[in-house]
């Protein structure tokens, strides 16, 4: 078959480093990007398999999220926006994996697997973002995606490339496929929601940005024209100097509790930190006293969760709203969600996928993660009864302001969405292996007044993740040294021991 012809001498010129091992994620796959060339290319043939097995358009993003800037990484998009298909993650891991002679074999075992029409047509979107490896990365996914019908965005957010799939897929019916429509839908739904927002002050309308030097920055400032200076802003790390998510970004505001490299707060101050491709975002300020304030995933879960509790509530619509999180929330927003706003709360394992699936088990699913990656569902049936409220003649003008609150509030979010040795089970909140590890969590745990702590290998990174939780910021630090420190030495923890934060 001449395809496969093809695809064996395009494959020998993107060879497979000897021995190297990699496994697709949460984040799809991620490591250093002298790595990565023979994965993108596996990674077009296999997103061009997607694309004629659901008869849809694939996105294909080349991103390595919030790692440095030497990495990059590869993750597959499905029709609707969504994560791809937890099987079709096994079939990724098969394909990077394969050695030369064995990638034809394992091609044609998915096309049977999966039945799929060869002579259907394809249509793949590739994105990345602004790496210096991410050129001919993304072109090696296009040598993938060969003659096949297959378009490449260019540099392009995460989350613009999970929009531009949906509304591709949708025909239109989500919003125009291009990177304009993107910011016309959002723009415009940002300034009707901010124009009913009563005794809205000039100082609220500026917001600091920190575009850790990634493609949010260049981003923000393509979108700034459409915000009619509803939006001022200004921008830092916008990628003119300074590298990629080093010393700034979310995920090091996130970690470091202190506003990035370049980005000098006033009290009061609204700031927030992208990551390297705008796919999570946190929010800080500085009060009078000087004291360093995060809002992370978990206190945003909370402010939209109330925002859009009182608007249903004005609305009189019986619609079924909950906050979906992972065992690494913070305690005290669960309790806070639960036992006062009367919040349904559910726990699901770590990962966007994860939270995303149980989020659209309601009318209005709100999930965030505490680096600040998440978004709001709302079910068909929430939309329609909103949209028909909204045109209710006969509803009173408060119940009418609410639903067209609620209306902008759907369309300017984006709805549409990433090393084994430890083991975990009760929603990542216990390890089971090695042995030993859980025993001494529980005994640090101990020690510490309100405190728990649970570990888990990374999605993204070749890193085993340590949440504590304490009465006080120095036990919740204590506490989690101490985690650390049993992790490296029952998990067999390479390099130096774990350091002390502070």
């Amino acid at each position: 078959m001449a395809q496969f012809e093809e695809v064996s001498q395009k494959s020998a010129l993107h060879p497979k480093p000897a021995g190297l091992v990699l496994q697709y994620g949460t984040a799809g796959f991620r490591t250093n990007a002298k790595n990565l060339d023979h994965v993108m290319f596996r990674m077009g043939l296999l997103a061009t398999l997607r694309s004629k097995n659901t008869k849809a358009t694939i996105g294909v993003m080349v991103t390595a999220s919030h790692n440095p800037e030497e990495d990059n990484g590869v993750k597959l998009i499905d029709p609707m926006g969504e994560m791809v298909a937890m099987v079709w993650e096994g079939y990724a891991t098969q394909l990077a994996n394969a050695e030369q002679d064995d990638l034809l074999p394992a091609l044609k075992d998915i096309i049977k697997r999966e039945a799929i029409n060869m002579t259907q047509e394809a249509n793949v979107f590739v994105g990345r973002d602004t790496r210096s490896s991410g050129a001919c990365l993304s072109q090696a996914v296009l040598d993938g995606v060969s003659t096949l019908d297959g378009h490449n965005y260019g540099l392009v957010t995460t989350p613009q490339l999970h929009y531009m799939v949906c509304c591709q897929n949708t025909q239109g019916q989500y919003g125009e496929a291009t990177v304009e429509g993107y910011y016309r839908k959002l723009s415009q739904a940002f300034i009707r929601l901010t124009k009913n927002v009563p005794n809205r002050t000039d100082d609220q309308k500026h917001l600091c940005v920190d575009g850790a030097n990634g493609i949010g920055a260049l981003k923000v400032r393509e979108m700034e024209r459409h915000l009619e200076r509803e939006l001022q802003i200004s921008l830092f790390n916008d990628g003119s100097s300074g590298k990629l998510n080093h010393q700034c970004g979310a995920d090091f505001v996130k970690v470091q509790q202190k506003a990035p490299t370049g980005v000098e707060m006033t009290v009061g101050e609204r700031c927030c930190s992208f990551d390297g491709d705008a796919d999570r975002i946190v929010y800080y300020y500085s009060s009078s006293a000087g004291r360093f304030h995060l809002l992370d995933g978990d206190k945003i879960a909370t402010l939209i969760s109330t925002f859009l509790k009182e608007l249903l509530t004005q609305a009189g619509l019986d619609l079924k709203m909950a906050v979906v999180q992972t065992a690494y929330a913070n305690g005290s927003s669960t309790q806070y969600l639960e036992n006062t706003m009367k919040v349904i709360m559910k726990c699901t394992k770590t990962g966007v996928k994860h939270l995303h699936h149980a989020a659209q088990e309601f009318d209005i699913g709100v999930y965030f993660e505490s680096n600040g990656h998440g978004t709001v569902l709302f079910s068909k049936t929430a939309e329609q009864k909103i949209k028909q409220l909204a045109e209710d003649s006969t509803s009173s003008d408060e119940k009418k302001r609410a639903a067209l609150l609620l209306q902008n509030t759907i369309n300017v979010i984006n709805q549409v969405s990433n090393p084994r040795v430890i083991d975990t089970t009760d929603a990542e909140r216990r390890a089971v292996s090695p042995a030993g590890l859980q025993e001494a969590i529980d005994s640090l745990v101990k020690k510490y007044r309100q405190a728990r702590s649970f570990v888990r290998p990374s999605g993204t990174e070749d890193v085993v993740r340590v949440y504590a939780e304490a009465e006080t910021q120095e036990s919740a630090d204590a506490l989690a040294h101490e985690v650390s420190l049993a992790v490296y030495r029952l998990a067999g923890g390479v390099g130096d021991e774990p350091k002390p934060l502070h």
